[in-house]
């Protein structure tokens, strides 16, 4: 006996899957933004050599970014969820500078025990965040406002006039700085190596698909049974514990550190999210747009002034560049609401039968007294 296989037109075939694959990676803003940091790198190497040729000038294009993108990975935790995380670049310091004064006080001290006190202090400072944004219900946007003002303040009252320099650090701990793994900078594969384990976790963990839950409708998350306290808190501690991360990184990048370490990189981490395409408003976006965003700014930095741009225009070029990300998310978003409105509605008039004239009918529902009229006169 045959039996006879009859292909479901429902189903997409091969190349329709191949083709809406297409128009989604044509549609990504991941892919747009990666584009144009690909030609800016193209025009900038074709003015200068120099730019990506040079001795340092490849290594300079993975490494630089790796701050930056760090910090940009963790914010992005907390934008998905409506919220913003404005202290990194204090907490940065403190723990760059905390980096320093453990190997200055503690010669010897194993390497990895200060990158585990970086990430712990960072933790422990997005804690604090957590709980005021988390349990006192007051807007993040005031709240680690404040706080980076307070961490900055604990930051200079504990360095004061004080630096930290190569000499007080361990060369092994320097070494990092420098040392390459099959071309690529050791700091830069850190980066990427955090870079792919929140988003896997964003992708794939129950926890990460409730982080765009909350940002989508908080209180839709908290009515569905989500424990949306619960996971802002972790959201704030992970963006602390990666700027703690990112703390480290810059004592082993450059070797010093100042009281003015990571003053204004907040700001950087913020627009290298938005323009990666996060959602400003939370529920959407992606950490691996947030990361080409951060090579897109740091690189837009480096390139500006080789193309004979004045700094003014430097950070009038982010800043459009943060502007035309906004308008463009809310654009996209308002499209898409409308969309969606349609949709409901063409599936509501072709889910109502036809009435006598023609026009759709819904049906009556059980409460309807003229239903309970005809079921009494079939009794």
């Amino acid at each position: 006996m045959s039996t006879a296989l009859v292909n479901d037109p429902a189903t997409p075939t091969r190349g329709a899957r191949g083709t809406q694959l297409l128009g989604a990676l044509l549609r990504s803003r991941e892919l747009a933004v990666l584009v144009v940091l690909l030609l800016i790198v193209l025009g900038t190497t074709l003015k200068s050599n120099g730019f990506l040729f040079s001795s340092d000038g490849f290594r300079n294009l993975l490494v630089t970014p790796s701050l930056l993108l760090l910090l940009a990975v963790g914010q992005t935790l907390v934008i998905v969820t409506r919220n913003v995380d404005l202290s990194v670049g204090s907490v940065l310091g403190l723990t760059a500078y905390l980096t320093g004064r453990l190997f200055a006080d503690n010669p010897g001290i194993p390497v990895i025990a200060v990158f585990a006190a970086g990430l712990a202090m960072g933790a422990l400072l997005g804690l604090v965040n957590g709980v005021l944004v988390a349990f006192g219900r007051v807007p993040a946007l005031v709240i680690t406002l404040g706080t980076l003002y307070i961490y900055r303040g604990i930051f200079l009252t504990w360095a004061g006039s004080d630096r930290i320099n190569a000499s007080d650090m361990d060369p092994a701990f320097l070494a990092l700085g420098t040392r390459s793994i099959l071309g690529i900078p050791v700091l830069t594969l850190i980066a990427l190596a955090v870079l792919a384990a929140v988003g896997y976790y964003l992708h794939t963990a129950r926890g990460g698909r409730e982080l765009y839950a909350i940002g989508s409708d908080p209180d839709a998350a908290t009515l569905y049974g989500l424990r949306v306290t619960r996971r802002v808190l972790v959201a704030f501690v992970l963006s602390g514990a990666l700027a703690g991360l990112a703390g480290v990184v810059y004592a082993a990048r450059y070797g010093t550190v100042s009281s003015g370490a990571g003053s204004g990189i907040e700001l950087q981490a913020v627009g290298a999210a938005v323009i990666g395409g996060v959602a400003i408003f939370g529920g959407s976006g992606t950490v691996w747009g947030a990361a080409i965003g951060a090579f897109l700014l740091v690189t837009i930095n480096r390139a500006l002034p080789i193309v004979g741009i004045s700094d003014f225009w430097q950070r009038a070029v982010v800043g459009a560049l943060i502007l035309a990300a906004i308008v463009l998310d809310r654009v996209l978003a308002n499209r898409q609401e409308r969309r969606l409105r349609e949709q409901q509605g063409s599936s509501a008039a072709e889910a109502a039968p036809p009435g006598p004239d023609g026009p759709p009918v819904l049906p009556a529902g059980p409460t309807d007294p003229t239903t309970h009229h005809d079921e009494e006169a079939r009794a």
